[in-house]
């Protein structure tokens, strides 16, 4: 699905407040699934999830904070339920990015594993035994903060600076994932990414709260794309982050398509879109989470840009991963 554009309004839109009582159902369905105490792993677990249904930058987080603990002397592993594979129910599995597919795992799984090892399984208990087995010594979960299938010995929820809690309500009414304040009472701290007074607003609901609120920033790695002329598409829960970044990173968007979130993109779609890029004298370029959902004879022809993820206050984030390993 795509976000509809009332979900980002506050105060609330005549809609939202009309579909308020569908989400106030949701948002006791969700904070009584998160008080649900979760199992417990053999290894330092960190969680981190998102506020709202996407596009909040949790798995960009993810992956920074995974980078942050090999630094460290550690060996974390991901673990994930991998959202639009096509078995749900098959057993924990290591990912091979050089052989499973996004079908087979979920495009966010491979962009995991290509950066560190990652689990794949609905059942995060089995998955976190056996990251144990195959030599994890950390576990980083993409997600999982709202599903409580295992606890955190630090949880961080993520949220975007533009957009933050959009406009407080859960689903259908708003984008919550549940409510704002049961979030903040579940994580130790709130990672706020980018500029904004909406992110702002959550930041200081966080601090209020009592939590850590650590900024960073995701920022557009210099392209060879630049000063070039681009066919941008998405299929993610905000393209127009993705616009952005482009554009940001010197790219000239000649066209620009958005798909839903996670879409597994058919061959006469991006045969379409070669044959239009082709109309416009431009490349085709997507996000690295798209590219993981293309057929392997179309990832060559289309380019992607790279994304770094930076820490304003990488030293306290360090002291804080510290006090959940061992001998710390």
């Amino acid at each position: 699905m795509r976000a509809p554009e009332f979900w980002r309004r506050a105060p609330a839109s005549p809609l939202a407040r009309a579909l308020a009582p569908l989400g106030a159902i949701y948002g006791a369905v969700a904070a009584a699934r998160m008080a649900r105490p979760g199992a417990r792993a053999d290894l330092p677990t960190i969680m981190v999830g998102g506020l709202t249904l996407g596009g909040d930058g949790k798995t960009p987080a993810a992956l920074a904070i995974a980078a942050l603990l090999a630094e460290m002397g550690e060996r974390p592993f991901f673990l994930t339920r991998g959202y639009g594979r096509r078995d749900a129910r098959r057993a924990p599995f290591l990912v091979d990015p050089e052989n499973h597919c996004a079908r087979e795992a979920g495009d966010e799984a491979l962009l995991l594993a290509r950066r560190a090892p990652t689990i794949v399984g609905v059942d995060r208990a089995k998955s976190a035994r056996l990251a144990r087995e195959q030599g994890a010594t950390a576990l980083v979960l993409d997600d999982g903060l709202q599903s409580r299938r295992l606890e955190a010995d630090l949880a961080f929820a993520v949220v975007d600076g533009s957009y933050g809690a959009g406009n407080g309500l859960c689903p259908p009414a708003g984008p919550l994932r549940a409510p704002l304040a049961r979030q903040l009472a579940t994580v130790d701290a709130l990672i706020l990414i980018g500029d904004g007074a909406a992110g702002e607003a959550a930041a200081k609901g966080a601090k209020a709260a009592g939590k850590t609120v650590f900024h960073a920033r995701v920022t557009p790695l210099s392209s060879p794309l630049a000063g070039e002329r681009a066919l941008a598409f998405a299929g993610v829960a905000r393209p127009e982050k993705f616009f952005a970044a482009l554009q940001a990173a010197g790219v000239e968007i000649v066209g620009r398509r958005s798909f839903a979130d996670h879409h597994f993109y058919a061959e006469r779609e991006i045969a379409a879109l070669a044959r239009e890029a082709e109309r416009l004298g431009a490349t085709m370029i997507t996000t690295e989470k798209d590219a993981a959902r293309l057929a392997a004879h179309w990832r060559s022809r289309v380019a992607v840009l790279p994304i770094e993820f930076v820490f304003a206050q990488t030293e306290a984030l360090r002291a804080l991963l510290r006090g959940v390993l061992p001998g710390n």
